[in-house]
């Protein structure tokens, strides 16, 4: 009895001894959670003013409607950028359409030629030929109007009373080539209509364009000043609108540019084609003059 007493004690002891540093830990918890605690307080209060501040950046952002559209970028611009877009959309238009309409002009006019050459090489008289080139079938033809031209030259001269077959050939044969000389010269300026403005489009476009940029660049710098910040989202907007001018301005001119070049080449290829029909019908009129035709 009295060992057990002793077992008991001695084990009453050891419990005491194992429980004492944890009691001993147990109070110093407390101040370490109170400072922890007094320390993320004035990081809050820190954090509420960043947050405060990032607001107006975010409203900045999200004033195209959550994302930047071209359209969204045109509708923000200011008005000297707006009139610069749309010019140079109106150009670019106007360059479209012209290609439509040369386009259609250079299609009927070679098909009009290629069967005004095969009737005209039927003729067998210089009054066949004028017959066939004053046709309404071949109205506003420049083939047409060039044949027209010569035969009618030979025709007035016989009115005239002279000698288109004998001594008043060459005088004739002249008149004729001049008049063909002077519808030659109405041809380049007839095909070549619309391409002032397509060169037009195409050497000032890009600049133009360049124009808007640099001016909805330094508006938005002068609002970096004003606003006295130096976040980039608060004035990526207005570079971005900016760089849309330039954007437009290049759409304008690149197929300008290319539509004038072809079409140089398409005016190129007719005249070359009128030139040897020039040769052609001078050959056919002095032919039937020595013919006495």
């Amino acid at each position: 009895m009295q060992k057990t007493n002793i077992f008991l004690a001695l084990a009453g002891a050891a419990v005491l001894m194992a429980g004492s540093p944890a009691l001993a830990q147990a109070p110093a918890t407390t101040p370490a959670a109170e400072a922890a605690a007094t320390t993320a307080a004035p990081v809050a209060d820190t954090a509420a003013p960043a947050a405060d501040a990032a607001a107006p950046a975010e409203e900045a952002a999200g004033g195209h409607g959550g994302g930047i559209t071209p359209v969204s970028m045109f509708m923000e611009a200011t008005p000297v950028v707006k009139v610069v877009m749309i010019g140079l959309l109106l150009s670019a238009v106007f360059s479209w359409t012209l290609l439509i309409i040369k386009l259609l002009e250079f299609g009927g006019l070679n098909r009009k030629t290629d069967r005004f050459l095969e009737e005209f090489r039927g003729a067998r008289t210089i009054a066949d030929m004028r017959r066939v080139a004053t046709s309404d079938d071949y109205d506003g033809n420049p083939l047409a109007d060039m044949a027209a031209a010569a035969t009618e030259e030979v025709e007035l001269s016989r009115q005239a009373g002279l000698s288109v077959t004998g001594e008043h050939r060459d005088s004739a044969l002249f008149r004729a080539q001049s008049a063909v000389a002077a519808v030659q010269a109405g041809l380049a300026a007839r095909l070549s209509g619309g391409q002032q403005f397509q060169a037009s489009v195409g050497s000032t476009g890009p600049f133009v364009g360049l124009f808007g940029t640099v001016y909805g660049i330094m508006n938005s710098f002068i609002g970096i000043v004003e606003s006295n910040t130096t976040n980039l989202a608060s004035v990526a907007p207005g570079i971005a609108e900016a760089l849309l001018a330039t954007g437009i301005g290049l759409f304008a001119a690149i197929p300008a540019v290319v539509f004038y070049n072809y079409f140089n080449t398409r005016i190129s290829a007719y005249g070359t084609r009128s030139d040897g029909f020039a040769a052609e019908l001078l050959n056919g009129v002095s032919r039937q003059l020595d013919k006495g035709a």
